[in-house]
C-alpha cells in the first residue's frame, strides 16, 4: 500500500464524497509550489488515466494517485484532526526533509520542487 488513510481520515473523506456523483475517486498526490518547493494535492476525480495513474482501495475509499508521484509520498500517512477552530487533514510523510511552517508545502531529498514566496 503507498498511502495510509486512517480511520477519521477515511470518515471524512467518505462524508465528503456523498455530496459528489457515483463513481467519484480520492485523488492524492503533489504539485509544485508553496514554501518549500512541493504542495499536497488532495481532491475528488473522475476520470482515469491507466497510464499515468495507480488504481487502489484504501481503508474502504476508492484512490487515484500519479504514478509519478509515487516516490515522493510512499508511506504517507493521512489522518483527519479536529479542535476547537474546526477540523482538518494532516499529513505525515516520511520522505519529507523539509516542511514549512504552515506545514502544507515541503520538499525531500531528490525533490525540491519549485519554491514560492510565502
Amino acid at each position: 500500500m503507498v498511502i495510509t488513510i486512517t480511520d477519521n481520515a477515511s470518515r471524512q473523506i467518505k462524508e465528503m464524497m456523498k455530496e459528489e456523483e457515483e463513481n467519484v475517486r480520492f485523488r492524492f498526490g503533489i504539485t509544485g509550489g508553496g514554501c518549500s518547493g512541493l504542495s499536497y494535492s488532495l481532491g475528488f476525480e473522475y476520470d482515469v488515466n491507466e497510464e499515468l495513474d495507480m488504481v487502489d482501495e484504501i481503508n474502504g475509499i476508492p484512490v487515484v494517485i500519479f504514478k509519478q508521484d509515487i516516490p515522493i509520498i510512499e508511506g504517507t500517512t493521512i489522518d483527519f484532526k479536529q479542535n476547537m477552530m474546526g477540523g482538518g487533514f494532516s499529513i505525515d510523510n516520511p520522505n519529507a526533509i523539509v516542511s514549512c511552517g504552515c506545514g502544507s508545502s515541503f520538499r525531500t531529498d531528490k525533490n525540491v520542487g519549485a519554491p514560492e514566496k510565502c
